[in-house]
C-alpha cells in the first residue's frame, strides 16, 4: 500500500524575523493544508530549509508537526544528509517521534558512486522500521540514482517502497517503472511534470507549488486517478507559468516570497539564501494573479 496517494506539501519552514522558527505559523500553515485537500505532509525537506536547520530544530519541526497534523494524514520527514550516520541519527529520530515515514536524498557533494548509493540507503532502512522515499535530485545533489540502481534497492530492501524523481529526464523515469515491475512507488518531483510521471504509473507529487496552491495540486493528480485526464492536464498547463516562476531563482526563495505575497509572515530565509531579486518577485506576483491566487499589495 502507497505511503500517499495525491500531492503531498514540501512544506516551507516559517520564521521569525529574529531568523528562528515561527511554530504558531507553522500550525497555520499546517491546517490550511490540510483543510484545503493536501494529502501529505513532507517536513524538513529542501523546500523547509533543512539543510540550515540544526539538527535539534530539525527534529523539533518534525516532532511539532507529527503532533500538529494528528494522523488526518502522512507526515514524511525529511532525513537525508551527504553523511551516512547523520542521516541514519536523523531517520531514528524522526521515528520515536512519530513519523510515517521518511525522505531520504541523496548524499550531496560526496557525489557517491551506485554502489556506495545502495550501502548508503540499505544502511539507513536497516536502522528504523518506517518506509522510506529515496529522493533523486542530481541538479542539486550531484548525485544520480540510476534506474538499475533503484530497482535493485526495491527489490533487495524492505522499507525503501517509493522514490521522489526529480531527474527531469522522462526517458530514465520509465525504465526505472520498466525495471521495477511494479516493485517501487513514483512520486514526481517536479512540479511541471506530474501528468507525465503520473502517466508512467506515479503515485502523486511532492509539491512546492501546493504551498501556495494546495487545491489545484491535489486535483492536479486526483483528477487523473479518477479518470479525467484532460482535465488533470489543463489543470497541469495552467499551472506551468505560476511554476516557472516558483523556480526562477533557487527552491525555496521564490515559494517563501509567495508566501509572504500572499500574507503568510513566512519571514526570512537563512544564508546562504537571501530575498527574491525585486523584478522576479513582480514576475512572480503577476503569475499568481494570473493563476488566482490573492496578492497583498
Amino acid at each position: 500500500m502507497s505511503i500517499f496517494t495525491g500531492a503531498g506539501v514540501a512544506v516551507i519552514t516559517p520564521m521569525k524575523e529574529n531568523g528562528e522558527v515561527n511554530y504558531p505559523k507553522l500550525a497555520e500553515i499546517l491546517e490550511d493544508q490540510i483543510a484545503k485537500g493536501t494529502d501529505s505532509i513532507i517536513a524538513c525537506g529542501t523546500t523547509g530549509e533543512a539543510s540550515t536547520l540544526t539538527h535539534e530544530e530539525h527534529l523539533e519541526v518534525i516532532r511539532f508537526t507529527v503532533e500538529q497534523v494528528k494522523g488526518r494524514v502522512p507526515v514524511i520527514a525529511g532525513t537525508g544528509s551527504n553523511c551516512t550516520e547523520t542521516a541514519i541519527y536523523l531517520s531514528v529520530e524522526a521515528e520515536k517521534h512519530g513519523a510515517d515515514a521518511l525522505l531520504v536524498v541523496t548524499p550531496y557533494y560526496n557525489k557517491a558512486t551506485q554502489k556506495g548509493l545502495i550501502a548508503h540507503y540499505t544502511a539507513v532502512a536497516e536502522a528504523v522500521k518506517l518506509p522510506i522515499i529515496m529522493y533523486n535530485v542530481p541538479g542539486r545533489t550531484g548525485c544520480n540514482i540510476l534506474p538499475e540502481t533503484a530497482a535493485y534497492l526495491a527489490e533487495h530492501v524492505e522499507n525503501i517502497v517509493a522514490i521522489k524523481e526529480a531527474s527531469g529526464n522522462i526517458s530514465q523515469v520509465a525504465k526505472l517503472m520498466q525495471l521495477a515491475g511494479g516493485k517501487i512507488d513514483l512520486y514526481s518531483g517536479n512540479d511541471d511534470q506530474i501528468v507525465p510521471l503520473l502517466s508512467l504509473g506515479g503515485q502523486g507529487v511532492i509539491s512546492v507549488l501546493s504551498n501556495v496552491a494546495p487545491k489545484e495540486t491535489h486535483d492536479i493528480v486526483a483528477k487523473w486517478m479518477e479518470g479525467d485526464m484532460k482535465g488533470s492536464m489543463e489543470l497541469q498547463l495552467r499551472a506551468l507559468p505560476l511554476i516557472d516562476q516558483l523556480f526562477c531563482e533557487v527552491n525555496p526563495i521564490p515559494v517563501k516570497a509567495a508566501m509572504n505575497l500572499m500574507g503568510w509572515e513566512a519571514g526570512p530565509l537563512r544564508m546562504p539564501l537571501t530575498e527574491m531579486e525585486e523584478a522576479h518577485k513582480e514576475n512572480l506576483k503577476a503569475a499568481m494573479k494570473e493563476f488566482g491566487i490573492p496578492v497583498k499589495e
